[in-house]
C-alpha cells in the first residue's frame, strides 16, 4: 500500500485514517517499527505537528507504542485489539494459558471438519516456518511464526467471529508465549505441532483438540520447571 497526499479537511483525521489502514492491511506488522516522523511527513506532504497528533491518536486507540529514543512501533491492529492489550497486559499468565487451550483446541476441532485444501497448504508453510525459526535462535522471530501458525489453524477453523476474537487477543497471546519460550531458544525443548496439522489433514477432530491443549500443557509444564 502506498501512502497518499490527504487532500481534505481535516488532514489529522485523512493521516489517522491512512496510519490506520496501513496496519491493519499488514504492511505495518505488528512488533514493527513504523515510519520515522520525518519521513512521514515527507511521504504524506503534511505539517509536523499534524502527523504527531495522528501518531498520538493512534497510540492512545492502543494501535501504537511510542518508545522515547527507539521509535514508534504497531501494537495492534484494531482499537479493539489494542483495548484487549492494556486490560490483560497483567493477567495471570495460567489464566491466559487457560484461555489459550480454550480457544486453540475448538479451532483445531473445527479445522479438522472444516478445513480445505489451501488451508492445508498454507499450515504446512506456517509448520515449516515455525521450526525453521525456532533452531534459528531468534526469539521474536518464532513467537511471530508460533503465532502465525496458531492463527492459520483459527482461520481453518472457517469461523469469523471466532478468527477475529483470536487475531483482538493476538498481543494478549504472544506476550503470554515470549514468557513461556524465554530469552534462549534451546533445541531440547522444541514442541513440534506436526501432529496438530495431521489430526487435521485426517479430519480426527478430537485428536486436533487433544494435541492442541497438550502442546499448551506442555509449554505450562516447562514454564514451571524453569521457575
Amino acid at each position: 500500500m502506498t501512502l497518499t497526499s490527504p487532500r481534505r479537511e481535516p488532514l489529522a483525521d485523512q493521516v489517522i485514517a491512512q496510519l490506520r489502514a496501513q496496519i491493519t492491511s499488514g504492511e505495518w506488522p505488528v512488533g514493527s517499527r513504523i515510519p520515522t516522523e520525518v519521513a512521514l511527513v515527507e511521504q504524506l506532504g503534511v505539517a509536523r505537528n499534524t502527523v504527531r497528533e495522528a501518531v498520538r491518536a493512534l497510540a492512545h486507540n492502543g494501535l501504537l507504542d511510542i518508545r522515547q529514543g527507539s521509535g514508534t512501533y504497531v501494537l495492534a491492529t484494531s482499537e479493539l485489539a489494542g483495548v484487549m492489550h492494556r486490560r490483560f497486559a497483567d493477567a495471570a499468565q495460567a489464566e491466559v494459558a487457560e484461555l489459550r487451550a480454550m480457544l486453540e483446541s475448538s479451532a483445531a476441532r473445527m479445522a479438522a471438519e472444516r478445513r480445505t485444501d489451501r488451508d492445508l497448504e498454507l499450515l504446512d508453510v506456517v509448520t515449516a516456518r515455525r521450526e525453521e525459526v525456532w533452531f534459528g535462535g531468534d526469539t521474536e522471530a518464532f513467537v511471530q511464526a508460533d503465532a502465525a501458525f496458531h492463527q492459520a489453524v483459527v482461520a481453518a477453523a472457517h469461523n469469523e467471529v471466532l478468527a477475529a476474537l483470536y487475531a483482538d487477543l493476538g498481543e494478549v497471546l504472544r506476550a503470554h508465549l515470549r514468557q513461556d519460550v524465554g530469552p534462549v531458544l534451546s533445541p531440547d525443548r522444541y514442541v513440534p505441532h506436526a501432529d496438530i496439522v495431521t489430526a487435521i489433514r485426517e479430519r480426527d477432530g478430537e485428536a486436533a483438540a487433544r494435541r492442541s491443549a497438550w502442546v499448551i500443557g506442555r509449554c505450562r509444564a516447562d514454564d514451571a520447571a524453569r521457575h
